[in-house]
């Protein structure tokens, strides 16, 4: 079974790294929010993902695959989701590139093909590195996952190929993340109370970029700031609503919906007063939760 040591160690120093913000970093956080324009702002919806076989050499029998923002055949960083019919189990298998996943809903197994089957729910996170043979099962009416690469095209290769690059693979299931508030990382607005407050949960941080959980409470009206030039956020669970300030108008997003920016910009999201919301960010650099 997979271990989850690495993600432990890179979370403590995440954690110690992120803490107590000073008043004037705080103060001009804030004060950049106010005036940020966003023309870079993009918003795709889940029903408007274009679906086809990830594996046309399976026929049939392959899982399906929607590209949300990049290109799954090039040579460049993507993301895109998975969908498996009930009862999926792929036969063992390597992929040319080390890629990670979220699951959104269903339920999936992935691990080496003869390790017992350790079913992740919506919510869980893990990473399949380069050359290392592994199989994939689902059930569930709809099992979808979110899967992101660093670079294309993302293939599949049959076993004897298989090869250890030095890379570990991580499974992480949902009820073992580890979230922080506003009284443990700055990334959020201090003025949030602690008792209703966003969290973050850090996931990973590789080559300039990283990965992160935002959970947003019910009944959230805020903003979400990214400062760098790689934004790019997946709503994993919830029903929140974007604001787009440049048509003036309120957009309901679903799981599988995604909202996007290339330059430093803000991110106007409400979540209703009934259910929190888990979104997926992948960014270049740290972003701000803002009231």
């Amino acid at each position: 079974m997979k271990s989850s040591t690495t993600f432990l160690i890179l979370l403590t120093g995440l954690i110690v790294s992120c803490t107590n913000p000073t008043t004037e970093e705080q103060t001009k956080t804030n004060t950049e929010a106010v005036s940020i324009a966003s023309p870079t702002n993009k918003v795709k919806l889940s029903s408007e993902i274009e679906w086809e076989k990830l594996n046309p050499a399976r026929g049939d029998d392959s899982p399906l695959a929607g590209t949300i923002w990049g290109d799954r055949k090039g040579e460049v960083a993507t993301g895109f989701l998975a969908k498996f019919a009930d009862g999926f189990s792929s036969p063992p298998h390597i992929h040319n590139v080390t890629y990670r996943a979220v699951v959104i809903s269903g339920t999936i197994h992935n691990d080496d093909p003869k390790a017992e089957n350790m079913w992740m729910k919506p919510g869980s996170f893990w990473t399949q590195p380069v050359g290392e043979a592994h199989i994939t099962s689902a059930k569930g009416s709809n099992n979808i996952a979110y899967v992101e690469i660093d670079k294309g095209p993302y293939l599949v290769n049959p076993i004897e190929e298989a090869f250890d690059n030095g890379e570990r693979p991580i499974n992480i299931d949902v009820s073992n993340l580890v979230w922080l508030d506003v009284s443990e990382t700055n990334l959020i607005d201090q003025s949030f109370n602690s008792n209703n407050s966003p969290k973050v949960s850090f996931l990973w941080e590789n080559n300039g970029l990283k990965g992160n959980f935002i959970k947003l409470p019910a009944g959230f009206n805020g903003k979400v700031q990214s400062n760098g030039k790689v934004f790019h956020a997946v709503v994993i669970s919830g029903n929140p609503i974007y604001f787009d300030s440049d048509k003036e108008e309120s957009i309901p997003l679903d799981a599988g919906s995604y909202f996007t920016s290339e330059e430093k910009s803000t991110h106007s999201v409400s979540v209703n007063a009934n259910t929190e919301c888990v979104i997926y960010v992948r960014s270049d650099t740290d972003f701000n939760i803002l009231k």
